[in-house]
């Protein structure tokens, strides 16, 4: 194992130097993107809504990190929350808690009679609000290892607030994920019906957030490995306590 991961780190270092298939990943997933590609996938009878590549890279640092805890903004249909839930339940530990400013009543009822429902709790109402911060504290405390998820209002001053509040409760050796970064690369007229785009969107935010805090870096590693991937740059690595 010890040969096969050496030689597998210098694959990826090769893969990493090759800018012409960076530029084809990211041309690839703008035009799979016109097609809603990443809602076409599941976890366990759930909507996932994200690239099959992403799902096995949390897949891989869940089962490396095992977390007490995964928090996760943004919940949608509820399949991430179902896909963390069923690797903790392998585990055999953890819970995760899903936050949403509008958790639609249709996704509660079928998060909630769920079997793996036991080891998920969801908090209604914005990620950044002080109550729901409150909440969120109290409930990580006593937790050794926590994982953290952003994937909720992606404008950089939202993420950049979320960024600011949730990564302090990331531990040591585990990660702060910050989904959709990819905006930032893609065409300027790409998002015209939402408020975000490029110079306003998660990237941009994770660039400004990792100025002023030394905690975290970027793991390089996970996007060179993956090439179609929705965060580039945004598997971020707590690197201090």
């Amino acid at each position: 194992m010890k040969e096969f991961t050496a030689e597998k780190r210098e694959w990826i270092n090769a893969l990493s130097k090759n800018e012409e298939l960076k530029k084809d990943s990211v041309d690839w997933i703008e035009k799979a993107s016109h097609y809603k590609y990443s809602y076409y996938f599941s976890w366990l009878g759930r909507p996932i809504i994200q690239f099959p590549q992403d799902i096995i890279a949390m897949q891989e640092l869940i089962w490396e990190s095992k977390p007490d805890l995964i928090i996760e903004t943004g919940i949608a249909h509820g399949g991430s929350l179902i896909f963390y839930a069923s690797l903790l339940e392998l585990i055999g530990n953890g819970h995760v808690l899903g936050i949403d400013i509008d958790i639609r009543e249709h996704n509660r009822v079928e998060i909630e009679k769920h079997s793996l429902h036991k080891r998920i709790t969801m908090y209604q109402g914005s990620s950044i609000d002080i109550d729901i911060i409150k909440r969120v504290y109290e409930f990580a405390k006593g937790k050794k290892k926590v994982l953290v998820v952003l994937d909720s209002n992606h404008t950089h001053q939202h993420v950049l607030k979320e960024l600011e509040l949730y990564s302090p409760l990331v531990t040591k050796g585990s990660y702060l994920v910050v989904f959709d970064t990819i905006v930032e690369d893609m065409h300027d007229n790409f998002f015209l019906d939402r408020p975000w785009g490029k110079g306003d969107n998660p990237k941009t935010a994770v660039w400004e957030f990792l100025k002023n805090n030394k905690r975290f870096v970027v793991d390089k590693d996970i996007q060179n490995k993956l090439l179609i991937t929705v965060a580039p740059d945004g598997y971020l690595k707590c690197v201090e306590d």
